[in-house]
């Protein structure tokens, strides 16, 4: 079983102390990358793993709450609470989510059992509120970017009490 580890805030990422537990979580969650033996999460895996009660993130001395993180986090990336709300979802599913800016999405997601390097992710994600509004230009955008890069779209809505509804959405050759 893997115990608490610590790790600090930087600009954009969480890294870890450099521990065999780091190097675990990693081994068995997918979870961050190895970078000079230590794991660089996204702000995203920290948060769910301060929430499973896995990570303690440090900013100088100070321990950061759950809440004290995501005002942060929030602050660092525009509307982190509801693509948080859609990358925590899939893992709890069992799915392995990365970020996936390289490709003009929020997230790629490996079909379960897949881990990233051993084949393609299957998904781009795209997390939205229930509130919010896309324009044709934007969704056939996103689209383009799934079909692109040889993956499925998956838009991922979140409503106000954080359920999420995902909906597939597929070209179709007449």
């Amino acid at each position: 079983m893997i115990g608490m580890i610590k790790a600090k805030l930087g600009e954009g990422s969480v890294v870890t102390e450099s521990s065999n537990e780091a190097r675990e979580l990693f081994n068995k969650g997918r979870f961050g990358a190895i970078k000079k033996s230590r794991v660089v999460l996204s702000l995203f895996e920290a948060l769910f793993l301060i929430e499973k009660g896995k990570l303690d993130v440090f900013l100088g001395k100070k321990s950061l709450s759950e809440d004290s993180f995501a005002t942060r986090a929030n602050k660092k990336i525009k509307h982190f609470i509801t693509k948080y709300v859609v990358f925590r979802d899939l893992r709890d599913r069992g799915y392995i989510v990365k970020t996936a800016l390289k490709f003009g999405a929020d997230f790629r997601v490996y079909d379960k059992g897949i881990n990233p390097g051993d084949d393609h992710a299957k998904w781009i994600v795209f997390p939205v509120h229930e509130s919010e509004h896309l324009t044709w230009h934007e969704f056939a955008s996103k689209n383009r970017v799934a079909h692109s890069t040889k993956k499925r779209l998956l838009i991922g809505i979140v409503d106000d009490e954080e359920d999420v509804t995902y909906y597939e959405i597929a070209w179709k050759r007449p």
